[in-house]
């Protein structure tokens, strides 16, 4: 089943602006340890804001998974048919675990 397919309007659809917003500035954050590299600033300094930067996408990407909880999976259970029910809410089951296990990795 291709996530593009099966809706027009994804979950985190009434956040964007904040999604995109939180991105802007991780977007900078990146471009700040990239300055830090070029002009050969402390490498402990450096991993400060690596670190600083993974913690900001972690949290994007846990509002993301709830956001696909929230929305793709509890839509996915309002399907009148119980055994297409069934296998939407596997599918999207099966999407989140497989997201947030590439998280983990």
């Amino acid at each position: 089943m291709d996530s593009s397919t099966t809706t027009t309007t994804h979950g985190y659809h009434s956040n964007k602006d904040a999604y995109l917003k939180r991105l802007k500035r991780i977007e900078g954050q990146v471009r700040g340890i990239s300055r830090m590299v070029d002009e050969d600033q402390y490498c402990i300094d450096i991993l400060t804001q690596v670190a600083a930067a993974n913690k900001a996408l972690h949290a994007v990407s846990l509002g993301l998974v709830e956001e696909h909880i929230g929305h793709c999976v509890v839509g996915a259970a309002s399907e009148p048919d119980p055994e297409l029910r069934a296998q939407n809410i596997d599918a999207k089951v099966k999407e989140a675990t497989e997201a947030i296990g590439r998280l983990l990795r």
